[in-house]
């Protein structure tokens, strides 16, 4: 077990920041930890980076607990938190250099880390430039190499990609899918589409509670509960979508069919099933009944973004 978080509390005021939360995150694993501003995330992850203690509760590091051994557990983890702290005057390898002092790597290790972290986050064209006269994007990148400069066993990375343009994005998302077959990496973000890119497992918190926890197609099939398939036909006859619609709830088990889109002769309908039946070989077979040319037939999937506003919506 590589983090073992069991009934986290943290109070400020009256107000419940994180209320009695538990959950584990096994080594290898990359967690999506999610949830709308105000929810209790950020305040989760600096209470596991020792940056917080907690009213109630524990948590545990590779075994160590964060406030009997917090000197040790700084040892294991990296943290880039959301605001990241640089020394603007200082050039990005002078501020590598003085990170990884801070963090105990040895004398010998320092160059060859150093260098690792430069090629690792693409910062060889700007190791020799003042941090101020970075892009912000490029800051994110001197802030994630510092985080890992001493090779820790767990990542907190809060808003890793924030700032940086979508190449740059890629390329930070396929250095963490390859970073979470070594290390124990939790990812926090706005951004969904990099959760669902990067991410085996999520975990939604509301309120300081958890909403939801596990795989993405677990909750997307747990959520929705049955099927939605998007069918576009082209309707010879200029039938109407109401006389479109009785024909294709012949068949067994349709909820609801709603029309998304229509045009020249074609229908695009929306069919929801009442459970997990997978009726697309039934509508093939309606359409070749029916004379109808099938353009489109597919299985949708429920959205991460659908299921964070129906989780989190208040």
């Amino acid at each position: 077990m590589s983090i073992l978080v069991s009934n986290l509390s943290k109070l400020y005021g009256d107000a419940k920041a994180v209320n009695n939360i538990s959950f584990e995150v096994h080594s290898g694993e990359i967690l999506g930890f999610l949830g709308p501003n105000g929810a209790g995330k950020t305040t989760t992850m600096r209470i596991i980076t020792c940056y917080l203690s907690p009213n109630a509760g524990s948590v545990k590091v590779e075994g160590r607990d964060i406030q009997t051994e917090s000197f040790e557990v700084r040892k294991l983890v990296g943290y880039l938190p959301e605001q990241n702290p640089l020394y603007l005057d200082m050039n990005v390898l002078e501020y590598l250099e003085y990170a990884a002092q801070l963090q105990g790597v040895t004398k010998l290790m320092i160059p060859r880390r150093m260098k690792e972290m430069v090629d690792v986050c693409g910062l060889g064209e700007m190791k020799h430039k003042d941090i101020g006269q970075l892009s912000k994007g490029y800051r994110q990148r001197v802030g994630l190499a510092a985080a890992m400069i001493h090779d820790p066993r767990v990542l907190i990375l809060d808003e890793p990609t924030s700032g940086l343009d979508p190449n740059q994005i890629v390329e930070i998302r396929s250095l963490i899918r390859n970073l979470g077959k070594q290390k124990t990496v939790v990812l926090s973000t706005h951004i969904l589409p990099e959760v669902q890119a990067t991410c085996n497992r999520v975990i939604i918190i509301s309120r300081g509670k958890i909403v939801a926890d596990g795989p993405i197609e677990d909750l997307q099939r747990n959520l929705h509960g049955g099927e939605k398939i998007i069918l576009e036909v082209e309707v010879p006859g200029g039938q109407s979508f109401e006389m479109v619609s009785v024909q294709v709830r012949s068949i067994p088990a349709i909820e609801t069919i709603s029309l998304v889109e229509e045009r020249d002769g074609v229908k695009k309908l929306s069919v929801e099933t009442s459970n997990a039946t997978d009726i697309r070989k039934d509508l093939f077979q309606l359409c070749v009944q029916k004379g109808w040319g099938l353009l489109e037939l597919h299985r949708e999937k429920t959205s991460l973004e659908e299921i964070f506003r129906q989780l989190t919506a208040h």
